[in-house]
């Protein structure tokens, strides 16, 4: 069992038998009463996003997951195969389990398969990952004195806005948490 103390970002627990993830946390004291944590909780299995308070003091009980180093191996249909790292067992994942991460699988790539109750229910592929760009319109030379960016479609069909010197056959770093552009990788 775990406190209200331990709620923050990234913390799994589980309501009702489902396990949640905290998206965001915010603790209040208001002038008359008790303390509280307003919290934004996203199910881990169904995606769906619920806001509930907690009371200070509050008992929570922590989710049972568990995160396994697997390696990517090939997309077959609508399931993408993964590889046990330690036991070289084969797990496919559907395409719906996954949902934006398919974006920034790579053949071979190693990444971390979450597990709740021995059943995946999600991965969590590297912070960074290097793509390719295969479709994007020609920059403007001379054109750099603002800001302005352009639609850039990766190898993995990821569409991400880049700046107008991007151009088709660039590797670009890719931020897999917020789904942006770093930088243009030098070969």
């Amino acid at each position: 069992m775990a406190d209200t103390t331990d709620l923050k970002k990234g913390f799994k627990m589980l309501i009702d038998r489902n396990p949640f993830v905290v998206v965001d946390c915010q603790f209040v004291k208001p002038g008359k009463g008790q303390a509280f944590f307003r919290t934004k909780l996203k199910n881990m299995q169904t995606g769906a996003v619920l806001d509930r308070t907690f009371k200070s003091g509050e008992k929570l009980e922590k989710a049972d997951t568990e995160e396994r180093g697997m390696q990517f191996l090939y997309k077959e249909g609508d399931q993408y195969v993964f590889m046990d790292n330690e036991t070289y067992d084969q797990m496919r994942l559907s395409e719906e389990l996954l949902s934006d991460s398919i974006h920034y699988l790579l053949d071979n790539m190693h990444i971390d398969v979450m597990l709740f109750e021995g059943r995946p229910i999600g991965i969590t592929p590297p912070n960074f990952v290097e793509l390719e760009v295969t479709e994007t319109e020609p920059g403007f030379k001379g054109d750099t004195s603002s800001n302005t960016t352009k639609p850039a479609t990766c190898s993995t069909g990821l569409v991400v806005n880049v700046p107008l010197f991007v151009d088709v056959g660039d590797k670009l770093k890719i931020d897999t948490r917020t789904g942006e552009y770093v930088e243009r990788v030098k070969s």
